[in-house]
């Protein structure tokens, strides 16, 4: 069974990104997939590194601030190791990745590609194309998705689950390292 780790770097949990991540991880459970939710705000950072250890796939979720994703979204990339340069761990080798960016406005979706550059390239970690983006509008309330938003993300769950048995049944897949 793949198992599918939510990560959400937003600054309070519960907001709008952890719906979105949650829709994205109910269409990877429906697709035969255990899952689990991680909020960074109030994680330990042990936790999370033996967390995305264990995951098969990692959905990567947070709000965008000044075009961007969050600063406890970059932090956790930040300390996490890749195998390089005498580090001891690369724990998201060989894994499959969703990204999920949620905005005021449709104006910054385009952040979805700077996390997608950083996964792929820095990590080498095989990402789901499109990401996905919501803004206000993919909402009913602060925790709930439309119902269009909500078989949108189940979509990206199902598509993940996809991507992580190709990634994981590919030894060429799995064993790319990052460049540099």
């Amino acid at each position: 069974m793949t198992a599918v780790l939510g990560v959400v770097g937003g600054p309070e949990p519960g907001g709008r990104t952890s719906a979105a991540v949650a829709g994205v991880l109910a269409g990877a459970k429906a697709a035969g997939a255990s899952t689990s939710l991680l909020e960074l705000s109030g994680a330990e950072p042990a936790d999370v590194a033996a967390a995305l250890e264990a995951a098969d796939a990692v959905v990567f979720g947070s709000p965008v601030y000044r075009a961007t994703y969050s600063a406890l979204l970059k932090g956790l990339l930040e300390r996490t190791e890749r195998g390089r340069w005498g580090e001891t761990t690369a724990p998201l080798q060989g894994k499959a990745a969703a990204t999920v960016l949620t905005g005021a406005s449709g104006h910054h979706f385009l952040a979805v590609g700077d996390l997608r550059n950083v996964l792929a390239g820095f990590f080498a970690v095989q990402v789901l194309s499109p990401g996905l983006y919501l803004d206000h509008a993919g909402y009913v309330d602060r925790s709930t998705l439309t119902g269009d938003s909500a078989a949108l993300a189940a979509a990206h769950g199902a598509a993940l689950v996809d991507l992580a048995a190709a990634v994981r049944g590919s030894k060429a897949l799995s064993a790319l390292t990052p460049q540099v």
